[in-house]
């Protein structure tokens, strides 16, 4: 089967929905059929620049900003569009051309003009305003006041649910953003780790004092601020600790500034760290705190964080329970002070850490290993072109 995976960001570029993309290019061009030829011929297409990335090194054939007749080309030559996120040209093209479009849902597009599900004047999450048909709420919503920009947003909010309701299938990492779309023929297929990422040490001793890490972007919806804030209150307590900031992003410096200004000595910003210094940082690490605002359709950093075997305490959005289930600790979005609070309870009882980490690297190896992402996606791709024939 000839399989075209379109995804607008991809390597070099860095972050979840390119993470899963490759993930999933990788898994398809592995798997074989029964007489041992690849089962599937991956072409991935991405608006992407390669840069220094070396595209040949990949299991599958990568093509680097199309223009249009290519696009048409390369939709027309394969058998199912996967369209990772309601971008436009590939999907409009799919359907002209009669192909089976699957769309892999990685933000809330669909739902929202802004794609964040987070109501920016306030940072606080949004209810659902689009949905509800509050289209006032959702033209007030950017922080610019750049009304013309907003329209815009707004009206293709219309456009891409107009087509993802025609596609053949809508795919959603988790049951909570499934039924938040309300979208035909939506499947939930929850994201999978990579095999390297599940390998935590079990053996890990609580450091002294007790090492609590924030990994990723430094942007306003990963609740950054939300976080120093209760580092602030934490010290105010006196208890010890030592805070790590991972990552990079346009907010660093504001909120190095914040930190100074709050005297949180405790708190390191350390920047974006490669493969072997974010292992090592993390191995130190007693306590992974994700407090993002919105803009979360499943958790990646929470599901790999689990599956080192660290205990997670994380905002109560609806993708981050779902994945935690049980094995981890949330609370009320946006609330220092509670979040404050879950902290000294876990800082105050290690082996309370120890047991809620290992709880959730169970429940990581249980719901969320990469083989069965791969195998439902191939299920649902065989599925469709079996549909789709004359």
């Amino acid at each position: 089967m000839k399989l075209l995976l379109y995804s607008h960001f991809f390597a070099p570029s860095i972050g979840g929905t390119e993470t899963i993309v490759l993930s999933i290019a990788n898994g398809l061009a592995g798997l074989r059929d029964p007489s041992g030829l690849a089962a599937f011929e991956v072409t991935l297409v991405t608006q992407t620049p390669a840069q220094d990335f070396n595209d040949r090194l990949l299991p599958f054939r990568v093509v680097r900003q199309p223009g249009f007749s290519q696009l048409w080309r390369l939709v027309s030559s394969n058998d199912v569009i996967h369209v990772a996120g309601p971008a436009l040209s590939p999907l409009a093209l799919g359907m002209i051309l009669r192909k089976p479009v699957v769309i892999e849902h990685h933000g809330f597009q669909t739902i929202c003009p802004t794609g964040q599900l987070l109501m920016e004047r306030t940072g606080a999450p949004c209810p659902g305003h689009f949905m509800a048909g509050d289209h006032l709420e959702c033209l007030r919503c950017r922080q610019d006041n750049n009304w013309r920009g907003s329209c815009k947003l707004w009206t293709l909010t219309f456009v891409r649910r107009f087509l993802c309701s025609r596609a053949a299938a809508n795919i959603a990492p988790t049951e909570w953003l499934s039924g938040l779309l309300r979208l035909p023929r939506t499947i939930a297929i929850p994201h999978g780790l990579v095999e390297a990422a599940i390998s935590g040490n079990q053996s890990r001793l609580t450091s002294c004092p007790p090492t609590v890490v924030f990994q990723g972007r430094l942007v306003s919806t990963k609740g950054i601020r939300v976080l120093l804030e209760a580092a602030a209150v934490l010290r105010s307590r006196n208890l010890s600790f030592e805070l790590v900031v991972i990552g990079d992003g346009p907010e660093r410096s504001a909120l190095e500034e914040f930190a100074q200004e709050m005297q949180l000595s405790c708190v390191r910003f350390v920047g974006r760290l490669n493969a072997g210094e974010l292992e090592s940082t993390l191995a130190k690490a007693d306590i992974v705190v994700v407090p993002s605002l919105g803009g979360e359709v499943f958790g990646l950093v929470v599901a790999e964080n689990m599956s080192r075997g660290l205990p997670i305490v994380a905002s109560d959005l609806g993708a981050f329970a779902e994945v935690l289930g049980d094995a981890g600790i949330t609370f009320r979005t946006g609330d220092a002070q509670e979040l404050a609070h879950q902290l000294a309870r876990l800082l105050d009882d290690p082996e309370s850490q120890l047991s809620l980490g290992t709880r959730a690297r169970q429940r990581v190896l249980q719901q969320y290993p990469l083989n069965r992402m791969i195998e439902a996606h191939a299920r649902l791709y065989h599925e469709l072109c079996a549909t789709n024939q004359p």
